[in-house]
């Protein structure tokens, strides 16, 4: 884990979202808080989990709140699927693209939550 990129791109971020954290974890790591609005109606608070290769693995991102019991698009540990995992690019994806994403996925829960259709393309892994 890259501790000094994470930082640097915490700040990046930072820039860019009004609310993101950088929290220790018991272990020596770190991850990410940050609260997400992706539409009028909605707040989602969001964690953000750097694997020990980082940037070489993508992060994984999880819904606290509200709790999202089941959606398209979630791994069975319930962190979301925002981007294909052989897609990820750690020359040019970062903190400040996952969070972006994971706003884009969220807006698309919204449009699920109301009609049971996942707007957009889909990849099946």
């Amino acid at each position: 884990m890259d501790i000094s990129r994470i930082n640097s791109e915490f700040y990046q971020a930072r820039e860019h979202f009004s609310y993101v954290e950088l929290h220790p974890t018991t272990e020596g790591k770190v991850y990410v808080k940050t609260v997400l609005q992706p539409s009028s109606q909605q707040y989602y608070s969001v964690e953000i989990h750097f694997p020990d290769s980082y940037p070489n693995e993508m992060p994984k991102v999880y819904i606290i709140k509200p709790e999202i019991n089941s959606s398209p698009h979630r791994y069975e540990a319930g962190n979301i699927c925002y981007l294909h995992p052989s897609m990820w690019n750690p020359g040019i994806h970062n903190l400040l693209f996952v969070i972006q994403r994971a706003t884009k996925w969220l807006a698309k829960y919204e449009v699920w939550k109301r009609n049971y259709n996942w707007p957009g393309a889909q990849i099946k892994h």
